[in-house]
């Protein structure tokens, strides 16, 4: 079967196959043929109790409950948390080869019970690859922040003020590079590989500055390659971090004694490098095109999925087909996009219900006392239940993307596919629209303005309708934080839309007085995410002992099977 995409000649179809779809479709067959390949029993695999695992899977679900994150990252995420608690908390960490391992095989047990990879079925080996990840940035720190060979903490001696802030802005970043590092290693992709290759081919060739951006043009390559990561992969920072890292030392995948001593030096200087990167002024101008060709590269991987030999042979014997399979997978896409906006809102109430609407009850009945205030049951029930209606409200008026689209999308695939459809005229980057400093200072004039009309208007019909102002308080916090909740929710429907929607004078005025309200929310979740009571009691106070009875359970359940055999 494999002859069919690796070999078949082009029998003088109407179109011909692009040599990067061919490579898609190679990928794709590659990966579906090893799927079904039977584990080699002689190798040695990590394997966990079933039962025990259990507990660590709710309390994963529990713990994702009150620390909201995007779903794709919640393994990487979980690599980090359970690298610090081990090296911080657990048993800190001394260079040898033996404690390293040790905390290598704990980590990737816990992420086996705790339903982040399968069981008994990754091999034992990955143990030492896990190891060396973990001490290369162990060594990185130590050396970086000049601390004695022999040093036992992680973390260093207590220091203060802006030197200790720096230790710790240091080793949380470190930690998230070297959580990548493992994230990738043990969920390795080839198609997902292939696609950036392929898309990068295909933007590469066709993207152009503008002469007012001539002065980026040593950047555009690797900033082509972060913003494909950054949609088609959604990479996050520590991750493009990561991808940095090894464009700016190539060696540092494998990197010796001498290369991270030779790091070591210069590694604040590396850091504010990596973060400049990050937010380069090219990143707008490249997101709204690598966004499109994200969607149409996605499609085209789920159309393949189905059955590469039969896709591919269909381009011979039934040229329609390719289109129709299309239109049937941006219908799925969009059906399942609805469906994933229902869910991440479910969990966007649970996570606000238990972190934020308990906190606030806990703080306005005592402030209501406090002040003299008349605590309104009602109004009490409106300030808990907003957040859901809201977000129920928002969910439910979502509209899904319509035929105009699904065409652009057939027409975008189909540009990456055959070889007859590929656009040769540049793609343009568009500059962000420069303002001098007079209407910058007009238009935040008007946007304070803005501001304070939108909260004013608000607060007026509350005090119309009897709230207190403890009550308006918690009112305004709620809405600020589900407003900004709403568009991180609604951009996962959104990101299948490459047909721009038309502005209307309802649309224009709606987020002219909402913007103020949706800045306000996201500039509270910044803040009260790095003071989330919740996510600190279980990291930090729970966690620790919780893996600690699991461990142990687990060792228990081994001994009585071993005395079981004897018997």
């Amino acid at each position: 079967m494999s002859a069919s995409i690796l070999h078949k000649p082009q029998e003088t179809p109407l179109l011909t196959v692009s040599p990067g779809a061919k490579k898609i479709f190679k990928a794709m067959y590659r990966e579906q043929s090893g799927a079904s390949a039977v584990l080699d029993d002689s190798v040695s695999r990590l394997a966990v109790s079933d039962l025990i695992s259990k507990m660590s899977f709710y309390y994963e679900k529990i713990r994702n409950a009150v620390h909201y994150r995007e779903e794709h990252l919640l393994r990487k995420d979980a690599i980090a948390r359970i690298i610090k608690r081990q090296l911080l908390i657990e048993s800190p960490i001394k260079l040898n080869g033996t404690d390293v391992n040790e905390t290598a095989r704990h980590l990737l047990v816990e992420l086996i019970r705790a339903g982040y990879l399968p069981n008994n079925t990754l091999p034992e080996t990955k143990i030492g690859e896990v190891a060396g990840i973990i001490e290369k940035y162990l060594l990185l720190r130590r050396l970086a922040t000049s601390e004695a060979a022999s040093s036992v903490n992680f973390f260093g001696a207590a220091a203060s003020g802006a030197e200790f802030s720096g230790r710790i802005d240091l080793t949380n970043w470190l930690v998230g590079l070297a959580a990548a590092e493992i994230e990738e290693l043990i969920s390795p992709d080839e198609v997902s590989t292939t696609l950036v290759s392929v898309m990068y081919a295909l933007l590469e060739k066709r993207l152009e500055l503008p002469p007012s951006m001539s002065a980026y043009e040593r950047e555009l390559p690797i900033q082509l390659y972060l913003s494909i990561h950054r949609h088609l992969m959604k990479y996050d920072d520590e991750m493009l971090s990561l991808i940095l890292m090894r464009y700016f030392h190539g060696e540092w995948k494998s990197a010796d004694l001498e290369t991270i001593k030779r790091i070591s030096k210069n590694i604040t200087a590396l850091h504010k490098l990596i973060r400049e990167e990050l937010a380069h002024p090219l990143l707008s101008p490249l997101s709204r095109v690598v966004g499109g060709y994200t969607v149409y590269f996605n499609i085209l991987k789920e159309v393949v999925s189905e059955d590469p030999v039969i896709v591919y042979d269909e381009f011979f014997d039934d040229p329609k087909a390719f289109p129709r399979r299309i239109k049937q997978a941006c219908a799925r896409r969009y059906a399942s996009a609805k469906t994933k906006l229902w869910r991440s809102a479910w969990r966007s109430i649970i996570y606000i219900l238990l972190t934020k609407s308990i906190f606030a009850v806990l703080l306005e009945i005592p402030a209501a006392n406090l002040f003299g205030e008349i605590i309104n049951p009602a109004i009490l029930a409106i300030n808990i239940s907003m957040p859901a209606v809201l977000l129920f409200f928002a969910v439910a008026v979502t509209r899904l993307p319509g035929e105009d689209n699904t065409k652009r999308i057939i027409a975008g695939i189909e540009e990456i596919v055959f070889n007859e459809k590929q656009k040769t005229e540049p793609i343009v980057l568009r500059k962000a629209i420069g303002r001098n400093k007079v209407m910058n200072f007009i238009f935040g004039l008007i946007y304070t303005i803005t501001f304070f009309i939108s909260f004013g208007a608000i607060v007026w019909l509350l005090e119309a309708v009897n709230f207190s102002w403890v009550s308006t308080v918690i009112f305004l916090f709620f809405l600020a934080f589900v407003s900004f909740f709403i568009i991180r929710i609604r951009r996962g429907a959104k990101e299948w839309i490459v047909v721009e929607s038309r502005d209307t004078i309802f649309r224009f005025i709606l987020d002219f007085f909402s913007t103020p309200i949706v800045a306000t929310g996201k500039w509270l979740s910044t803040k009260f995410s790095r003071i989330n009571v919740f996510v600190f009691v279980l990291d930090f106070i729970i966690e620790a002992p919780f893996k600690i009875f699991v461990e142990i359970a687990e060792e228990w359940t081994k001994y009585v099977r071993e005395r079981k055999e004897q018997i």
